[in-house]
């Protein structure tokens, strides 16, 4: 990994890429999304404060276990004054989304265990598919994977 100088307080989003290990396209990303910030020299070039390093290894961090950006943005947006997120941070906010990782942990053990009763059919048209109709919302009216929203007569179905 590239070393940085210490008396160098700005860097470039390829020394960022370098040291984050980060595309460049990510961190362009990444900062259209309000996750970083940079500021512009007169040559329009991105310069990017050593802060920046950290905040971008949180994000990526958070995104490895499953966080959405709008999430990640939000939790960033909660520290004051933007600074850069501590350990003590990162301990409180991954504490925070303990709850929602569980929940998707379930979701994924249903869908596993569920996945052998769709192979026999293949195509998802089964009259209760516990993949697309989980919890057979809809098996007792109506079959086939796909289920519309019901329309009062006469009403047109929009078009695409």
């Amino acid at each position: 990994m590239p070393q940085i100088p210490g008396k160098i307080h700005e860097l470039t989003v390829g020394q960022v890429a370098a040291r984050s290990g980060a595309a460049v396209s990510a961190l362009h990303f990444y900062e259209s999304k309000g996750l970083i910030s940079s500021r512009r020299t007169s040559g329009n070039q991105r310069r990017y404060a050593r802060d920046t390093l950290r905040r971008v290894a949180f994000v990526r961090a958070a995104q490895r276990v499953g966080i959405p950006l709008a999430t990640i943005r939000e939790a960033l947006a909660e520290l004051p004054e933007e600074r850069t997120p501590t350990k003590a941070d990162w301990a409180r906010l991954s504490e925070r989304w303990r709850s929602e990782l569980d929940e998707r942990i379930k979701q994924l053990n249903r869908l596993r265990d569920h996945l052998t009763d769709c192979i026999g059919c293949g195509c998802l048209s089964l009259d209760t598919c516990v993949l697309s109709n989980p919890d057979d919302v809809f098996g007792e009216r109506l079959s086939g994977s796909r289920l519309l929203a019901e329309r009062p007569t006469g009403e047109p179905r929009p078009t695409a």
